[in-house]
């Protein structure tokens, strides 16, 4: 026989809130479709990052706008920076999609980002411009893999 729970609110012993209630890494949720199952924890993002130097510096100095796990980051030059995770990953293979933003004006200038050097804990991310480094507006990207 199966179970269900139906309620409005979950709170810890506490009174305080649902802050502290924890799920389990084989946590499943019913998808859109109704029929399908996907496992919670393997689904979420597990670190992200967005650089914008712009408005963070003014001075070509890049710096986080805001982050998740994150522990630093470190602009190693012209379109090159290293990504601390704080909570490592469990191995190097991990995804890694990226995104960024160039205030060049002809489509035939596109700007390219892509992340390497994987590690449990790091990655670079770059980007390029006409196959040299360059710097880019605005830049994001979300690490998805198991957590160590």
């Amino acid at each position: 026989m199966t179970s269900q729970l139906n309620v409005d609110t979950i709170v810890d012993k506490a009174g305080s809130g649902g802050t502290n209630v924890k799920i389990g890494n084989t946590s499943t949720y019913v998808s859109e479709n109704s029929t399908t199952t996907q496992n919670a924890v393997q689904g979420m993002a597990k670190c992200w990052v967005e650089i914008n130097p712009t408005s963070l510096s003014g001075t070509g100095t890049t710096g986080v706008g805001d982050s998740f796990n994150l522990t630093s980051m470190t602009d190693n030059g012209t379109g090159d920076h290293t990504v601390n995770i704080n909570n490592d990953m469990s191995s190097i293979e991990y995804s890694t999609p990226t995104a960024a933003n160039s205030a060049y004006t002809s489509a035939s200038y596109g700007l390219y980002s892509g992340c390497y050097n994987h590690a449990a804990g790091s990655f670079n991310l770059h980007s390029r411009r006409q196959n040299a480094a360059a710097d880019s507006n605005f830049f994001a990207c979300t690490v998805h893999g198991d957590l160590a």
